[in-house]
């Protein structure tokens, strides 16, 4: 797939004249749309569809991306999908049938509170790696971290007596997030029997959860981990680890939490990017509307 970013690449620079800085953002997008497929373990290009597309724009927006910066993504992803259709090295255009306003309003996907219950029983936590997988699923359950925040999370930053943890989000900025009881057990029993087996002096660095060389964990580990139990829990949605902070939030919403206060929780610096999950909210009541009333 990545000969194919190369090739179209060299017909924007050639046939299009664009910039270094243009080449380069385009680069950029599409790098991040072949990770984002990676991750879904799709090797080729004609697997994709037009819900892969939409779900890859709704992580990149819970991601940060700006909505002045949605019209780039949605050019570096159309143009490159045009371009393998024209060449016939793909069969269908995933985006042919998607505008771009669509593409930045995306709703992302939600797991049900039983299909969370069910990826969270999946670990086995008698086993050191089962226990950290454990702890790791809580927490971003119980909350809403983005991936980037729960790796760099240190073990200074844990106050569990209070039932807080510190956070550092994007641009450094620090917030405080509550943590359930249920995560905070299990964080603990992580921390007490499996960290200590775990870390090594020159690697750990004080980092809450690391692999089985004592490192902090990649974002690929958490996409693996979390791969692996929706699988595990035979989970049909397409998930990954922002599906949980999708998740945290619209559940809270569900329950009558005030936006505000999720708003504070994610770290989000402005209340419309958190306004999405109300819109989620209305869907679900909709979506209930339809399957249990008589006339639905």
């Amino acid at each position: 797939m990545q000969e194919f970013v190369k090739e179209y690449l060299s017909i924007l620079k050639v046939e299009k004249n664009l910039s270094d800085n243009s080449i380069n953002s385009y680069r950029n997008d599409l790098t991040k749309l072949l990770f984002f497929f990676e991750n879904l373990k799709i090797s080729d290009l004609n697997e994709v569809n037009i819900k892969h597309i939409t779900e890859f724009f709704a992580a990149q927006r819970t991601e940060g991306l700006s909505s002045s910066s949605v019209s780039r993504y949605s050019s570096s992803v159309r143009g490159f999908f045009l371009y393998l259709k024209q060449q016939d090295y793909i069969k269908n255009n995933p985006t042919s049938n998607i505008s771009s306003t669509k593409l930045s309003r995306n709703l992302p996907s939600v797991l049900s509170f039983n299909e969370v219950e069910k990826i969270l029983e999946q670990p086995n936590i008698k086993e050191n790696l089962g226990l950290r997988d454990k702890a790791i699923l809580e927490l971003l359950y119980s909350s809403g971290l983005r991936v980037s925040e729960l790796l760099n999370l240190k073990i200074s930053d844990l106050f569990l007596s209070e039932e807080v943890i510190r956070v550092i989000g994007k641009g450094s900025k620090q917030r405080i997030v509550p943590i359930g009881t249920s995560a905070i057990n299990w964080l603990t029993e992580y921390i007490t029997k499996v960290r200590p087996v775990l870390q090594k002096k020159m690697k750990s660095e004080n980092i809450v959860f690391l692999n089985s060389k004592g490192s902090k964990l990649s974002r690929m580990s958490i996409w693996k981990i979390v791969k692996r139990y929706c699988d595990d829990a035979k989970i049909e949605k397409e998930v990954h680890p922002h599906t949980f902070r999708h998740s945290f939030a619209t559940h809270l919403l569900e329950g009558g939490a005030d936006l505000r206060a999720v708003q504070e929780m994610l770290g989000h610096s402005d209340i419309s990017t958190t306004q999405i999950y109300t819109h989620i909210d209305r869907e679900y009541v909709k979506q209930i509307h339809k399957d249990f009333h008589p006339r639905g």
